[in-house]
Parts: C-alpha cells; structure tokens; sequence
C-alpha cells in the first residue's frame, strides 16, 4: 500500500504517495531531491513526461496527455497532435510546486519542446544532437561539437554546449527571434550535410542505425514542432542519476585532447556543486537574441 503524505511546497500542498521511494537502487537517490535551477529552462515549455513508476530498473511509459487527475494549478499548453487531427494538451511546469507534482509521478525525465507557450511555431533555438555510435562516445562528439562550434564562430554566433546525460553531446544556438521551425530545421539538415561531407570518417547525418558505428549521428531532426528534448538539469534514467549538464567549450577540448569521457559525466550531486561554482552556464540560452543565417 502506498504511503500518502501531504507536502507544503511554497503556497501549495501537494498529497504525495511513497516520497522515500529510491527510483535509483544503486545510488539511493530518491525523488524528493529537485533541483530548482530547472524551472526557468522549463518556463512555458510543453513537457512530455517519461514515467518510472518502478524506478529506473523497471518499465516506463511517455505521456504526453497532460494527466487529468493534476491539480488545477499546473498549467497545460494546447499544441497540435502530429499524426492526427485535433490537440494535446501537454502538462507545463512553470513552479516548483508543478515540478514536486512531476516528480511523484516518477517523471524522472523532462522532455521539452524548442518552443515555449503560446508562441508554439516559433523555435527558441537551433539545437543538435550529437550521438555516437560505438565504437565512437563522448570524446568524438567533442570534436564533432568544436567542429559545429567552429561554423558559428565564423557566422558571428554563439553556442553552447550540455552532455545529454546519457552518452552523448548537444550543442544549442540561442536565437530567441522571430523564425519558424522550417527554417531552423532546414538549416540544421544542411549543415549536418556539409559536415558529414567534410568529415565522412566521423560524421553522419542520415538516421539509419546501420551508418551510425564508430560515427556520430548529428541528428539535425530535433529542429521540429513535433519533437521534444531531454531539458537542460533533468535527470536521465540510468542506472546512476545522471544528468544533462551544461559545460564550458574548454572542457569539451580537454575532454578530446586527454580523450577521457569520463570529464564529461555528472551525477546529480556534480553537477548540483557546479551550479553552485559556476552559476548556469546555459543562462544565455534564455535571453541571447541571435538572427539565423539564410546560409552556412
């Protein structure tokens, strides 16, 4: 039977079921442990959730339906169903008390749109996903990523990296003006194009798993109103509770001149302490007002 409890989070409170419950067996990390940098990257973004009622060594489901049993007060965004007519309406959490709400759902990873409510045509920025296939990891996608950042740096715009909190790397463009996903994603394809045809020993830009060993897939396809992300600062579902963590481009470097992918790895308690040192490396993000090119 499931223990119920009632929780006062800022000017709410929440009945939650089983907060001692360790979703991550092998680090005892339970999911009363938030992580209040999130909220501002989750502000009026819509969230499908991806649910570990087991924890990690269990099943898990997406949902993308907001729940109908929430409480009134978390938020929900209408965006258009993919494959059908009509519209989901996708859970927002926008405060901490949403996020705890989240949490004792055992959503343990919050996936994001590049859009933010009510603007949902407009894309905040271009992002890639770098993913490697073995024999290839997070140090090739390091050179892959300073390759991408190179082509910015040439287009006069900034990026910013994160690990995905998995096994690979992803490099964001804030651009947070007026654009349309067919544009950004049409760049992004082209781009990984070009890369691909400079670099055909490391790089690939079509999605067939069969071209993706020793490779790294820029997978230029995330640049769509359809598709979500793994946000900045959320946990991942792994065996330890690892997280997608902003890093600076001089780690990325150091992680592929001492080709150690381990520089590159952050449980929550890190990446917690580098929040605490550092402040938000991904911040600029937020507010970085940057134009897409109509070309590389």
């Amino acid at each position: 039977m499931s223990k119920k409890s009632e929780l006062q989070v800022g000017d709410r409170t929440l009945t939650v079921s089983n907060l001692d419950k360790v979703l991550y067996p092998e680090a005892g990390f339970t999911k009363a442990q938030v992580a209040p940098v999130l909220l501002p990257h989750l502000k009026n973004r819509p969230i499908t959730l991806k649910r570990y009622p087991d924890g990690v060594n269990g099943f898990f489901f997406y949902e993308k339906q907001c729940p109908a049993h929430r409480p009134k007060w978390v938020k929900t965004a209408k965006v258009p169903a993919s494959r059908e007519e009509g519209h989901i309406d996708y859970c927002v959490m926008n405060d901490l008390p949403a996020l705890v709400w989240g949490a004792n759902l055992a959503d343990l990873e919050l996936h994001t749109f590049l859009h933010r409510a009510p603007a949902i045509t407009r894309p905040t920025a271009l992002a890639f996903d770098l993913d490697p296939g073995p024999p290839a990891d997070i140090v090739v996608c390091c050179r892959v990523a300073l390759w991408l950042k190179e082509v910015f740096d040439g287009l006069g715009l900034k990026s910013f990296a994160k690990t995905s909190g998995s096994k690979g790397l992803q490099l964001y463009v804030p651009l947070n003006t007026a654009t349309t996903y067919e544009k950004t994603k049409t760049f992004a394809h082209t781009l990984a194009e070009h890369l691909e045809q400079e670099h055909p020993e490391t790089v690939v830009s079509r999605m067939q798993k069969a071209l993706r060993k020793g490779k790294v897939l820029i997978d230029w396809s995330q640049n769509d109103e359809h598709k979500t992300t793994i946000n900045v600062y959320s946990l991942r579902a792994k065996a330890h509770p690892t997280v997608s963590t902003p890093v600076t481009w001089d780690e990325v470097e150091g992680c592929l001149r001492r080709k150690k992918a381990e520089r590159l790895f952050f449980e929550s308690d890190d990446t917690i302490r580098r929040v605490e040192k550092l402040g938000d490396l991904f911040e600029p993000v937020l507010s970085l007002k940057q134009k897409l090119p109509k070309g590389i």
